[in-house]
């Protein structure tokens, strides 16, 4: 039988399927960061962590790892928002998502990420840059971009510093990203690069000029 676990950060934890739901509020030490910052805070009415990125930093490998998770296959839900700090550059998006299959030591993970701003933006071209899948180590954003246009990117409709509810299903070596309810998944991958057999944690994922809400996640597993 399908062995099923579910995690809940409200900010808060739902240890089992089979017990009645018990919150434990996350702080800081509920997670391990690389080369971000974390804080308990309170953003658009809900209980969450804020996570920045200070200083210069090593790729993409900026985010805060759940502690005592196992993930493989499964469900990942999330509510998240991304938004650019006040001092960042002009390319910064608010670059805010979820890693899954993470390596303890971040040095393996999946990514999916939402850039807030482009979202509304005029230029057509920015919108369909919405969302992004990236692949650490070996496969950034403007390698994937450039060697395959298109295909791990995507429109969706989204606004910086507003709550975004996301989904990941992941099966093997495919992965579909869903947006706020919808029916329909925003982005498909079906070749996750760093494989189907990979395992490892669940990272909450920022990138660079970002300040980052998360809360009520949830992850579903099922092997």
């Amino acid at each position: 039988m399908t062995k099923k676990l579910l995690l809940t950060l409200v900010v808060s934890l739902v240890f089992s399927l089979q017990i009645k739901a018990q919150n434990k509020t996350i702080v800081p030490s509920d997670v391990i960061p690389f080369q971000v910052t974390v804080e308990k805070s309170n953003f658009k009415g809900k209980n969450a962590l804020a996570m920045e990125i200070q200083g210069e930093t090593d790729g993409d490998k900026t985010l805060a790892i759940l502690k005592d998770i196992d993930f493989h296959n499964g469900i990942i839900e999330a509510t998240i928002s991304g938004q650019p700090l006040a001092n960042a550059g002009e390319t910064a998006r608010g670059f805010v998502g979820i890693a899954f299959r993470t390596a303890s030591d971040a040095s393996k993970m999946e990514v999916f990420y939402l850039r807030p701003t482009n979202g509304r933006a005029n230029d057509q071209v920015r919108r369909n840059h919405s969302s992004q899948y990236i692949s650490i180590p070996g496969y950034p954003w403007e390698k994937l971009r450039k060697e395959a246009p298109e295909q791990y990117e995507a429109y969706v409709d989204i606004v910086p510093a507003e709550w975004t509810k996301i989904k990941i299903v992941v099966k093997d070596e495919t992965a579909r990203l869903y947006v706020n309810g919808a029916s329909q998944p925003t982005l498909i991958v079906n070749d996750l690069k760093q494989g189907k057999d990979i395992r490892g944690s669940i990272g909450l994922w920022i990138g660079p000029g970002t300040l980052g809400h998360f809360t009520d996640i949830m992850v579903t597993k099922e092997d």
